[in-house]
């Protein structure tokens, strides 16, 4: 790799550590809010520093033409992923949650592979096979964890698929845009849905719960850090790297969200979500290495 594909796998883990803390922040923040107001609500918060910065930078609408890119990144960061992985931490533990989200990284290096038309290695599908046998198992087999819920893991899955997607169209983005410009205008855009929506949210329901500390710091930190700031050095990660090498270094964040479950959360970690874990990631890392042993579309270039 050059200085700036690594420069890039530096960004992306950086990232990493900050969306590691998402899931865990998702399960306080739901002791008081509900799944919606809790996706709804972080986009909000993260709506505040985006309109701030792009205010300072006195930076132009976005033309029309771009605004079917930045419909579909939204749809997936917005709502996907923060709407389908609250209802499904609401059935069962962190832990199981992050094993199922451990496959993001070959998701979205394979939509990566289909939108860019690239060439790959009959081992790259074999390793994707690979990981994917392992959680269907996962999902199908969950005596060691206190819940059997098929819909939480299903609920993971759409998530996953979600964040995967708009990874991947937000990346695009950025040949255009640097990545913070990208996610500011993906969270003011759906402004006029999230804001009447957490609104709404509040006056009927949200009001009469009693709110404790970790719900609150939990949405703070959704709103500003998972939300917003770890979406900046994420795309630009993405961008330097590449996005289907730049996404495997999100492998790294089951890890990191599992100890983060233990130390804030109080959960347990069975040795199944460790070896189902361990299995993903090395069939993760087997398919993006074999897609690097792949000679370029254009020899030339």
């Amino acid at each position: 790799m050059n200085k700036t594909q690594i420069q890039g796998i530096g960004f992306a883990f950086f990232a990493v550590i900050l969306f590691s803390l998402s899931l865990p922040m998702t399960r306080w923040s739901l002791e008081s809010y509900s799944p919606l107001f809790t996706a709804t609500g972080r986009a909000v918060i993260a709506a505040v520093p985006a309109i701030c910065f792009l205010v300072i930078a006195r930076e132009k609408l976005i033309p029309p033409s771009h605004h079917k890119e930045f419909f579909y990144t939204l749809l997936g960061a917005v709502f996907g992923w923060p709407v389908l992985i609250a209802l499904a931490l609401m059935r069962t533990d962190t832990a199981p949650v992050a094993v199922v989200a451990s496959i993001m990284p070959m998701v979205t290096a394979i939509f990566a592979v289909l939108r860019g038309h690239e060439n790959v290695s009959g081992q790259f599908w074999i390793a994707s096979l690979l990981g994917t046998t392992i959680l269907l198992i996962f999902t199908t087999t969950r005596s060691s964890f206190n819940t059997e819920d098929i819909v939480a893991d299903f609920l993971a899955i759409g998530a996953v698929l979600a964040s995967s997607f708009c990874y991947v169209q937000g990346a695009e983005l950025t040949r255009i845009y640097p990545g913070w410009k990208v996610i500011s205008w993906v969270v003011i855009l759906a402004l006029p849905i999230t804001l009447p929506a957490s609104i709404w949210l509040w006056m009927s329901n949200e009001r009469d719960q009693v709110i404790t500390s970790h719900a609150n710091i939990g949405m703070l930190v959704l709103g500003i850090s998972s939300m917003y700031l770890a979406f900046i050095p994420w795309y630009r990660g993405l961008k330097d790297a590449g996005t289907a090498r730049g996404a495997q270094v999100q492998q790294l964040q089951v890890f990191l969200t599992l100890g983060w479950s233990v130390i804030l959360l109080g959960e347990s970690i069975p040795p199944a979500t460790l070896i189902c874990t361990i299995g993903i990631v090395i069939s993760v890392s087997w398919a993006i290495l074999s897609r690097q042993r792949t000679p370029l579309e254009n020899p030339a270039s």
